[in-house]
């Protein structure tokens, strides 16, 4: 099913990784977002570092949960093992300290939850430089 689909960026030579510990979230950013751009759903950073040779992906969508587990260096760890990467955060809130403490430390953005399809396609084409369309909330009062 397309939603919203974009023809031009849907035949963009680029990728997206996601790695999140959390399979629910991983399969509903994969859904999100492969009508407009190749997305990889993957298991493990390991995994993500095998494809990656293969593969390059211009932009992870990470979530928190891996960071949590691994700890702040492996942002370090996975700028060293896969270059020219923009890193994508996905964590339950953009004010969570743990998520600013990535922003310092290498993250390139916040997702934040609840997770639509606008936003998380916005996120992801700011990312690969791509035009994103300006939406402002309207409330009718």
């Amino acid at each position: 099913m397309q939603i919203g689909v974009d023809t031009e960026r849907a035949v963009d030579q680029r990728r997206v990784f996601v790695v999140d510990s959390d399979e629910i979230t991983s399969a509903a950013l994969q859904f999100m977002l492969h009508d407009e751009i190749e997305t990889h759903e993957l298991s493990s950073l390991e995994a993500a570092y095998v494809k990656a040779k293969d593969w390059k992906p211009d932009v992870l969508l990470l979530g928190i949960g891996i960071v949590q587990e691994k700890g702040i260096e492996v942002l370090a760890d996975i700028r060293s093992k896969i270059t020219d990467l923009k890193i994508i955060l996905v964590a339950d809130s953009a004010t969570d300290p743990l998520a600013k403490e990535c922003l310092k430390n290498g993250v390139n953005s916040i997702l934040p939850k609840p997770l639509t399809i606008e936003k998380t396609r916005q996120k992801v084409d700011a990312q690969l430089g791509r035009k994103v369309k300006l939406s402002i909330p309207v409330q009718v009062v």
